[in-house]
């Protein structure tokens, strides 16, 4: 009995120090007196205004405190705002901050905090002050999500000249639509989507232009951007968005402005979970989007699933993929996103369509993203080359017998006298790479039963095949 009460005390402790304490020690002098403070983060879907995230102000101190329930686990991010967006915190100069971290359980007693400034009191950008451009406009504040039975704000890039030229455009869809556009309305700072690609056009670096689609995130965004549920965080919807984007909000784009509405024409990209989302439409939609801006992806939140989607539904070879992101970001930021580009490359996308980059002073901010999308846009929306085209020729080939028990023959080409072959599974790990010959044996090495991809590659030709392991 002495030892089960013991248990029960140790548990009882390790259940006490589970939890996570923040505390405000100082805020700035213009606070207003009667303010209520909230914390915001991945644990309540970025919400800023959380009735159950306020924190209780201490008189007795000046300080303010949350004690964050014991489900709350593992690497947090999170800022701290006065119910708004509009009303976060800043640094001294009233810059927009990255997202503040902390690995629950790495330390003892309270997380000590101080709120330097307030977007809205700090001087900058005056509130009620919108910095859109006069080619920005919203469709709708309650465009209808009908798979989702929700409504959302839609925004709207047109670009200059589109009124008087007459011609068909390019369209970009872009996720976390409060951040494209306009300081007002983010959550910590804009994108300069806008300002951006204008400036590109008056310096005739950008001689096409682009529509830009930006959809606003709303309270589900965890559960929006995952097709795959996070048993601590959500998710689960992403394929009602994904039907939402397909179905819906692009048929409604092509019928009312001059789109160019063909795949390689069309591109969709996003920050963090908004990056995780768009690599999966582009995987689960091949023949609607061509181009994919990867920005600081979340790809952490469902992992395993998402690398044995990619391993079993290969992207289209001439999709182009531009990755970015900050070197320390996190611990799992840059490998992940080297295992996707690398899972990518080995399902038949080339080398040519797939641009990798990392930065040693990038953050999980929209600072950030900010200073890297021209670069990403650039690349993706470039006029394509007879170069860079041919390493997506497909090659001939066919594999049998499928499924297959211990040897498997590859069908190549009469005029192709041998062709590199690589087999991964479903982790997207190589089991086998050797040379192979037409209608020669290939004796397989001791598999698993499941499904298994092949990759054959001969020259600028590559093409890719899934089989079957009894």
């Amino acid at each position: 009995m002495r030892k089960l009460f013991s248990l029960l005390l140790t548990l009882l402790g390790l259940t006490a120090q589970a939890q996570v304490t923040f505390k405000i020690t100082a805020v700035p002098a213009n606070t207003p007196a009667n303010a209520t403070l909230y914390i915001a983060g991945i644990f309540n879907n970025w919400a800023p205004g959380s009735a159950a995230h306020a924190l209780t102000y201490n008189a007795t101190d000046g300080t303010y405190s949350i004690t964050l329930p014991a489900s709350v686990t593992g690497i947090i991010e999170y800022k701290f705002t006065r119910g708004t967006w509009a009303a976060v915190e800043t640094n001294a100069t009233n810059g927009a901050v990255s997202n503040r971290s902390y690995t629950v359980g790495s330390s003892s007693g309270p997380v000590l905090c101080q709120v330097l400034n307030w977007e809205d009191l700090a001087g900058g950008t005056p509130t009620g002050t919108s910095t859109a451009a006069a080619n920005v406009s919203v469709i709708s504040t309650t465009f209808a999500m009908p798979q989702l039975g929700r409504t959302r704000r839609v925004w709207l890039y047109l670009p200059p000249g589109y009124a008087s030229s007459g011609r068909r455009y390019p369209v970009l869809y872009l996720q976390d639509g409060q951040n494209v556009f306009d300081n007002l309305t983010s959550f910590a700072g804009e994108w300069g989507v806008d300002e951006a690609l204008n400036q590109l056009a008056a310096s005739g670096q950008d001689p096409t232009g682009c529509i830009v689609v930006a959809v606003d995130n709303g309270p589900n965004r965890l559960d929006e951007y995952s097709p795959w549920n996070n048993p601590q965080y959500g998710g689960g919807q992403g394929d009602l968005y994904v039907d939402f984007l397909v179905q819906t909000l692009k048929p409604y784009i092509d019928a009312t402005y001059r789109t160019l509405p063909s795949r390689e024409n069309t591109g969709i990209g996003g920050s963090s979970m908004g990056a995780l989302i768009a690599t999966y439409a582009a995987l689960r939609e091949p023949a609607v989007f061509g181009k994919v801006g990867v920005f600081s992806p979340a790809y952490w939140f469902a992992d395993t699933q998402l690398f044995q989607y990619v391993h079993q539904h290969p992207a289209n070879p001439n999709t182009r993929f531009y990755f970015v992101s900050g070197t320390t970001e996190s611990t799992t930021m840059v490998p992940q996103m080297a295992a996707m580009r690398d899972s990518l490359r080995r399902g038949g996308v080339p080398t040519a369509n797939l641009n990798f980059n990392t930065r040693t002073d990038g953050q999980h901010a929209e600072w950030f993203w900010r200073r890297e999308f021209p670069a990403g846009y650039s690349w993706l929306y470039a006029p394509a080359t007879a170069t860079a085209a041919r390493p997506s020729q497909r090659l001939a080939v066919s594999l049998y017998p499928n499924p297959v028990a211990r040897e498997l023959r590859v069908s190549l080409p009469q005029n192709l006298a041998q062709a590199q072959l690589s087999i991964s599974d479903v982790q997207g790990r190589t089991v086998l790479q050797t040379t192979v010959h037409h209608g020669e044996a290939v004796v397989l090495p001791a598999l698993a039963r499941g499904l298994y991809l092949s990759r054959i590659e001969a020259g600028s030709e590559v093409s890719t095949v899934k089989f079957i392991k009894e």
